[in-house]
C-alpha cells in the first residue's frame, strides 16, 4: 500500500495525541538512562575567538532605570548572566550540577543562545555564541555587513532536542518549546532591568533564522548522527534599547538578513553533544518540520506586556523546588497578587486550571481562571457549571473537594508526583490547540512557548512571595481534560506548575557559580 501524506496539520495532532500520557501507559521514551553518558550540556565552538564579559551587579539592578542603559559590553554582560547564566553549583556526594536563570525541565538545557551585535565599541560586528559556563562570548561569524545600522543587538535561541530526547523520548519536542518559552521570560526580565524590551521578529521564517545563526551548516556540527548535533533555530529577538527601532527595524527584513548571513566570515566547529546516543525518535524530527515557520508568515507575537519587574537578587536566587512543606498556607494578599499578574495579559492564548490545597480564604478544589479572546469558547464548553469566585478575579470554582481526596487526585494526575500534591496550589495550563493549529501549524510551538513565558512568570512571583515553584511535564493529559470537564477535541493541557514553601535538602552544598571572575555579584 502507497504512504499515506499527512500535512503538516495533520502531522501536530498525531504527535499532540502520541505524547499523551495515559494511567495505562506513558508516551514512548527511552526504556533505559546512562547517567554517566548523559548529553553535554554546554556547547562550544572550537577555533571561536573568546570574549570574556562581566557580571551583572545585582545589588544596583533593583527598580525601573531612570533612562536605558547604553549598549556596551558591561550591559550585555549583564543582560546575559540575568537571562541565562549560571546562578550556582550544586554538589551531592560525587555529582555536581550547574543551575541558571532559565529553568530546563530535567535540568538539561536544549536552548542555546546567540548574539547579534552591530556598533558595539567593545566588539566586532558579528554572531555570538554565549558560553553559559564560562560567561562569555564565542566569535561564530564575523558581519562585514552590518545586522542593523548603528548600535544594536538581538538574541537568536536555538534548541538542541536531543537533549531532550535522550531522557524523554518523543515528549521531547514539547519540552524544548516550553524552555524556549522560559529562555524568552528570562531575556524580558533580565532587559526591563536595563530599560530594554526584546521584541519579536515574527517576519524572520525558520529557514531564514537557521542561516542566520549558521544553525543549518551541517558540516560544522559533527558527529555520528545529524538528529543529535542539529540544532533547531527557534526564535528571534531584537533589543528595543530605548529608542524603539527594533520594533519596526526595516533591516531586519528575511531578505536583509539572509545577505548578511551569505557575506559572513564564518569560524569555528561545535562540540559534539552526545557521542553514542542509543534510541531514535523519528516523530520529532516530523513535528518539528511541520511546524517550521515561513518568513512573513503574519503570525502574532508570543513576547506581548512587559512582566513586573523583579530585581536582580531574586532573579539569581530563583530556584526549583524539589519538596513543598505539606502544611504551609499560601497568603490571601499574595494570591491576589499573583491573580492580579495573571490577568494582565488580555491577548492570552493559555487559560489555568487550579488545583487549590492551601490558599487563605479559599476552599480546597479544583478553579478555572479564563483568560483572553478564548475565553468565552472554555467557560461555553465546561460540563461543569462554574461557580464564580472572587468575582473581579473572573475564578471560577468548579469543584471543591476535601484536601485529603484532593491531594490523592492531584497526585495521580501529576504522574503520581508528591510535589503537586504538597503544593499550596498546582496548575493546569490550557489552550485552544486544534482550532489554532489546524489554521497554522507553526501556532503549536507558540502556544508552548507561551504556556513556558507564563511559567517564568510563577516562579518569579513565588520568589517574590517568599515560596518557590517547580515546573511539571509529566502529568496525564486527558485525565486533567476530563478532571476540569472540558471538550477535550478543543482544549489541550500544555504545561503545569505549582507553588508552595520549599524544603531544602540540606545534603546539598551550594557553591558561587563563576568563581573564577573576580567579583561575584551577591544574590
Amino acid at each position: 500500500m502507497p504512504a499515506v501524506s499527512l500535512s503538516a496539520g495533520e502531522v501536530v495532532g498525531v504527535y499532540q495525541r502520541r505524547t499523551k500520557h495515559h494511567f495505562a501507559a506513558f508516551a514512548s521514551g527511552p526504556t533505559t538512562l546512562d547517567w554517566d553518558a548523559r548529553p553535554e550540556p554546554f556547547r562550544h565552538y572550537e577555533g571561536a575567538a573568546v570574549l570574556p564579559l562581566p557580571l551583572a551587579r545585582a545589588a544596583e539592578l533593583t527598580s525601573p532605570p531612570s533612562r536605558p542603559a547604553v549598549a556596551d559590553l558591561a550591559a550585555l554582560g549583564a543582560l546575559l548572566h540575568l537571562s541565562f547564566g549560571l546562578t550556582a553549583w550544586k554538589s551531592l556526594g560525587p555529582d555536581r550540577w550547574a543551575l541558571r536563570a532559565n529553568p530546563s525541565s530535567g535540568n538539561l538545557h536544549p536552548v542555546e543562545v546567540y548574539v547579534l551585535a552591530a556598533g558595539l565599541p567593545e566588539m566586532a560586528d558579528g554572531l555570538y555564541h554565549y558560553l553559559p559556563d564560562r560567561h562569555a562570548l564565542e566569535l561564530r561569524a564575523r558581519h562585514p555587513q552590518p545586522f542593523a545600522a548603528g548600535r544594536a543587538l538581538a538574541i537568536g535561541l536555538s534548541t538542541v532536542m536531543w537533549r531532550e530526547a535522550w531522557k524523554y523520548g518523543e515528549r521531547a519536542f514539547r519540552y524544548c518549546q516550553l524552555d524556549t518559552g522560559h529562555a524568552i521570560g528570562a531575556l524580558q526580565y533580565a532587559a526591563a532591568l536595563l530599560g530594554w524590551r526584546p521584541v519579536e521578529q515574527g517576519r524572520v521564517g525558520t529557514d531564514t533564522l537557521a542561516a542566520l545563526l549558521g544553525v543549518d551548516r551541517a558540516a560544522e556540527f559533527p558527529g555520528r548522527r545529524a538528529d543529535v548535533s542539529h540544532e533547531e533555530a527557534e526564535v528571534l529577538l531584537a533589543l528595543d534599547l530605548g529608542d524603539g527601532a527594533a520594533e519596526v527595524a526595516p533591516e531586519l527584513s528575511p531578505e536583509a538578513l539572509r545577505a548578511v548571513s551569505g557575506a559572513a566570515d564564518w569560524q569555528g566547529v561545535a562540540s559534539e553533544v552526545d557521542r553514542f546516543p542509543m534510541f531514535r525518535w523519528p516523530l520529532i524530527d516530523e513535528v518539528a518540520l511541520a511546524t517550521r515557520r515561513p518568513d512573513d508568515c503574519g503570525l502574532a507575537p508570543v513576547v506581548r506586556a512587559l512582566p513586573p519587574l523583579q530585581p536582580a537578587a531574586l532573579i539569581l536566587g530563583r530556584r526549583s523546588a524539589q519538596r513543598f512543606d505539606p502544611t504551609h498556607v499560601m497568603s490571601a494578599t499574595g494570591f491576589a497578587r499573583l491573580l492580579d499578574v495573571l490577568r494582565a495579559d488580555v491577548e492570552a492564548r493559555v487559560s489555568l486550571l487550579l488545583f487549590v490545597h492551601r490558599v487563605e480564604g479559599l476552599a480546597p478544589g479544583l478553579y478555572l481562571l479564563p483568560r483572553g479572546p478564548w475565553s468565552g469558547a472554555l467557560t461555553g464548553g465546561l460540563a461543569l457549571a462554574g461557580e464564580p469566585v472572587l468575582a473581579p478575579s473572573g475564578l471560577l470554582r468548579l469543584q471543591a473537594m476535601e484536601p485529603v481526596a484532593l491531594r490523592r487526585f492531584v497526585r495521580s494526575l501529576h504522574c503520581h508526583q508528591d510535589i503537586a500534591a504538597n503544593a499550596c496550589l498546582a496548575f493546569g495550563m490550557l489552550a485552544p490547540l486544534e482550532p489554532l493549529v489546524e489554521a497554522v501549524p507553526a501556532v503549536y510551538r507558540d502556544l508552548l512557548r507561551e504556556a513556558g513565558l507564563l511559567g517564568q512568570t510563577l516562579y518569579l512571583e513565588a520568589e517574590a512571595m517568599g515560596l518557590r515553584g517547580t515546573g511539571i511535564g509529566c502529568f496525564f493529559d486527558d485525565p486533567v481534560h476530563e478532571a476540569a470537564g472540558i471538550d477535550v477535541a478543543c482544549f489541550q493541557a500544555l504545561y503545569h506548575f505549582t507553588i508552595g514553601l520549599s524544603v531544602d535538602d540540606t545534603r546539598i552544598e551550594t557553591t558561587p557559580a563563576y568563581p573564577f571572575l573576580a567579583e561575584e555579584p551577591a544574590a
